[in-house]
């Protein structure tokens, strides 16, 4: 839907309440989304104070305006707190600043008292325009014009504390603070035998306090959706003292900074503090206050804004939402969605009256379904010692193992499943080197305190490799497993690990011994398995290209420069097209759309006419096998012969720097959490003596298993990536986002 000069419309923007990281990457793709559909689209500065303000505080914002605001943090539009627009007066005053501009449709970005605020606004708008016409403010002709008033909400919020979306615009970047200062803090502690205790944001909401305990191994956390039971201070006492006499060094609290006990009073660090020196440790406090809310958005936050801000344009200019219902643009089960707005907005208040009634039931199960879930495992992993096995327990034997290439997060995932099998009462048994330490029998028994400290590290501490077992390596696993009594295999790994399970799968008529519970979790970078949107370790991967690439853009920026960035991914784009989002690169090459000389010419076109008119930076990001012709040195060679004395070209090969550092805080959660799943499959399987083989995965937020047999059909297996690719759908939104300017057509 396209607007002609005489039927020009106009929306504005504005952020409001606790600014968030990712709110300058969702203005910038509200203002491209609209332009491109031949749109005005009008900054509002300061939030509802611009808008009762008026004057300058409503501005028009053009392509450029907002060209290299994806990176940084907070809003450039500013936020401010306005007591005159919770009043009528202030209403009618922000009504005719909008109609002084032609406004009638807004995107607001805050939280739900922000979007509480506009939705108050709508309902009056007719009312409000009578009243101007009445008081002859404005002419009646002009109320006509705009009878109604759209609004369409984003959530701007780092404490993730909004209905209808299962994460808010900021509340990765936010978990991402407090995971390197914990990681950090938690050095310190070991070094010197230390208990911290860290007070989070979080005051109805326990999310960034709950994950943040999951993602960095804490001790205890406090929450306040499920407050301690009476006396828990003896009980936490008890279970970090009896942590440090199992071998642990240091001691981590977390604290939301709105936890109470049962009977509603708060619960502050450093009361924690208080109790935690009855231990005669030495006890240090940190409040991580607005460092957790500033700095640059993560990766994940910049494309999720990105997209949320296309489609509250789409949502905004819909015939059907035209006057009608206002909605929340957000994200559910990976996918974008609209909801109803005041349903979400009453559910949110709801849940914030049953933690006001300490109906503490009732708050938990208004929560997603993986939040109940993720509690559940962290109050396990979290034990000192696991539970001991029941008397007369069949004790089995659960083998894990890493393969194909190391993919942040495989320590994580292999921490949970060992604490998790031994605190059902099971023997794990961990397999050095991969499927070649399988082959030749390197195995090794894990305790509880084995796995101390995997949370964290990227790379593999079991080793890890490619190889595939063939022939008569498949004979000696066959008399290994035997020979080590092996009831069940978990595989964490790539591609490799994936087709050496289905061999084994395959060979079950031949060896018997083949003939246990077998699952493969996802763990590669490239993001290509089958069966889960999402691989442990691809969204470290992409905050590493993201974090490498700013520092890329003010190296070109300084000295008119473009720049081919070759990202890995083998012939899955993922990386390439999810990092030029985050970036705002202006062309990502994909193996899986191919790259013809007629492209390249374009690119070259478009790059002197935009240096000309005076551009400083040009960002191309390609798939390492986009093609096999035009590689990243063909087209720096191309691209710097064309340009001449316009611009210089570098090239930058990202290579093994996307395939180390400490895994991200999603990757370290949902390796957790797959790590639950795959060993409650493996053990039920085992004791019901079914020797299912699987892989697992996140389908639509939801783990899900899929049978081996299953694995052929769903890959292109010459290509090494599945058949279906969600994020494929994202392509016309970066396409739109990365143009020189909107569309003319």
């Amino acid at each position: 839907m396209r607007y002609t000069a005489q039927g020009m419309k106009s929306l504005g923007v504005l952020t409001s309440g606790g600014d968030a990281p990712g709110m300058n990457a969702a203005v910038r793709a509200v203002v491209r989304s609209a332009l491109e559909h031949g749109v005005e689209a009008y900054g509002i500065y300061e939030g509802y104070q611009g808008l009762v303000e008026g004057g300058q505080r409503i501005r028009p914002l053009t392509w450029d305006s907002v060209s290299g605001i994806l990176h940084r943090g907070g809003t450039i539009i500013g936020t401010a707190r306005c007591p005159a627009f919770r009043t009528r007066e202030g209403r009618l005053q922000a009504a005719h600043n909008l109609l002084a501009h032609g406004i009638d449709r807004l995107v607001v970005i805050g939280g739900d008292g922000s979007l509480t605020g506009a939705q108050i606004f709508k309902q009056e708008w007719p009312e409000l325009l009578s009243e101007l016409v009445a008081g002859g403010s404005i002419a009646k002709a002009l109320a006509e014009a705009h009878p109604q008033l759209t609004i369409v909400g984003l959530v701007g919020s780092i404490d993730n504390d909004m209905a209808g979306t299962d994460i808010t615009i900021g509340a990765n970047t936010a978990l991402s603070r407090i995971v390197e200062a914990v990681d950090a803090v938690s050095s310190t502690a070991a070094s010197h035998q230390r208990t911290f205790v860290v007070e989070v944001m979080g005051r109805h909401c326990g999310y960034l306090a709950l994950m943040g305990a999951i993602a960095t191994g804490a001790d205890w956390v406090l929450i306040p959706e499920n407050p301690p039971p009476d006396g828990w201070e003896t009980i936490m006492c008890d279970t970090l003292r009896a942590a440090r006499q199992a071998g642990r060094r240091e001691s981590i609290v977390i604290v939301a900074e709105g936890a109470q006990d049962r009977h509603g009073h708060p619960i502050s660090s450093r009361y924690v503090c208080e109790v935690l020196e009855r231990l005669q440790q030495d006890v240090r406090v940190t409040i991580l206050g607005h460092v957790q809310r500033g700095g640059s958005p993560s990766a994940f936050d910049r494309y999720m804004s990105t997209v949320l801000g296309y489609q509250a344009v789409e949502q905004l200019l819909s015939p059907e939402t035209a006057g009608g219902e206002s909605y929340l643009i957000g994200m559910r089960e990976n996918r974008v969605k609209p909801v109803p707005l005041m349903a979400c907005v009453a559910e949110t208040q709801a849940l914030a009256e049953a933690l006001a009634q300490r109906d503490y039931e009732r708050a938990i199960a208004m929560r997603s379904g993986s939040f109940r879930e993720n509690l559940g495992i962290f109050e396990t992993l979290a034990r000192a010692r696991p539970r001991p096995p029941t008397a007369g327990q069949r004790r089995l034997r659960l083998a894990v193992l890493n393969a194909s290439a190391p993919a942040p997060g495989m320590n994580t995932a292999t921490r949970a499943a060992v604490r998790l099998a031994l605190d059902q009462g099971h023997r794990v048994i961990g397999v050095r080197h991969g499927f070649e330490g399988l082959i030749e029998g390197h195995f090794e028994e894990l305790y509880w305190m084995s796995v101390e400290g995997w949370v964290w590290p990227g790379g593999s501490e079991l080793g890890t490799n490619r190889q595939i077992p063939t022939g008569k390596e498949l004979y000696a696993i066959a008399r290994q497993l035997e020979t080590g009594a092996i009831d069940a295999l978990l595989m964490i790994g790539g591609w490799t690990g994936y087709e050496s399970v289905y061999s084994l799968y395959q060979h079950r008529d031949h060896y018997p011994a083949f003939n246990i519970p077998m699952i493969c979790l996802p763990a590669s970078i490239n993001n290509n398995l089958p069966g889960s949107e999402f691989s442990i370790g691809a969204d470290t991967a992409l905050n590493s290209i993201v974090l490498v690439v700013d520092k890329i853009k003010q190296s070109a920026v300084a000295s008119r420069r473009a720049f081919v960035v070759e990202v890995m991914g083998r012939y899955c784009g993922y990386l390439a097209l999810l990092s030029g989002l985050a970036t705002g690169a202006e062309r990502v090459y994909l193996h899986e759309e191919g790259v013809t000389l007629r492209d390249l010419q374009e690119d070259v076109n478009n790059l002197i006419a935009g240096f000309r008119q005076g551009k400083r930076l040009g960002l191309m990001i390609r798939n390492e096998n986009a093609n096999a012709v035009y590689s990243t040195g063909f087209m720096h060679a191309l691209f710097e012969e064309e340009g001449g004395e316009l611009f210089s070209v570098r090239q930058a090969i990202l290579g093994h720097l996307q395939q180390g550092g400490n895994p991200s805080p999603f990757d370290r959660i949902q390796a957790t959490r797959l790590a639950a799943s795959c060993v409650n499959f493996l053990l039920e399987q085992a004791v019901q003596g079914k020797p299912e083989a699987a892989f697992i995965g996140l389908e639509r937020g939801q783990v899900r298993v899929h049978q081996m047999e299953e694995f052929p059909r769903m890959i292109e297996a010459k290509l090494q990536r599945p058949k279906e690719q969600w994020w494929l759908a994202l392509r016309p939104i970066a396409r739109i986002m990365a143009q020189a300017g909107p569309s003319r057509s």
